[in-house]
C-alpha cells in the first residue's frame, strides 16, 4: 500500500510540474522582455535606434517598437511570446 501511494504523489507531483512549466516559461520570458526593454530605451536615448536594436538584440530579445518624442525614448520588445515597453530620457 506505501509504494501504491508513494508512485500516486509522485504521479501527482508530475503531473503539476508538467502543468505549471509553461507559466513558469511565460514568466522568465516576460522578465528578460522587461529587462531588455529597459536597456534599449536607455541606449536609445543616447545613440537612436539603431543602438537600441542592437541592446535588444544583445539580450535576446527582438525590438518591435521604437520612438522619440523630445528627449524621450519609447521601446518594445519582443522574447518568446512575451512584449514589454520601456521609456527613458536624459532630462533631469
Amino acid at each position: 500500500m506505501l509504494v501504491l501511494t508513494v508512485l500516486v504523489a509522485l504521479a501527482v507531483v508530475a503531473a503539476v510540474a508538467l502543468a505549471l512549466a509553461p507559466v513558469l516559461v511565460a514568466v522568465v520570458h516576460h522578465q528578460q522582455a522587461q529587462s531588455a526593454a529597459d536597456a534599449a530605451a536607455l541606449a536609445g536615448v543616447g545613440g537612436g535606434r539603431a543602438a537600441s536594436s542592437a541592446l535588444a538584440a544583445s539580450n535576446d530579445a527582438r525590438l518591435v517598437g521604437w520612438s522619440r518624442d523630445g528627449r524621450q525614448v519609447t521601446v518594445t520588445v519582443r522574447v518568446g511570446g512575451q512584449s514589454a515597453t520601456a521609456r527613458a530620457t536624459d532630462e533631469p
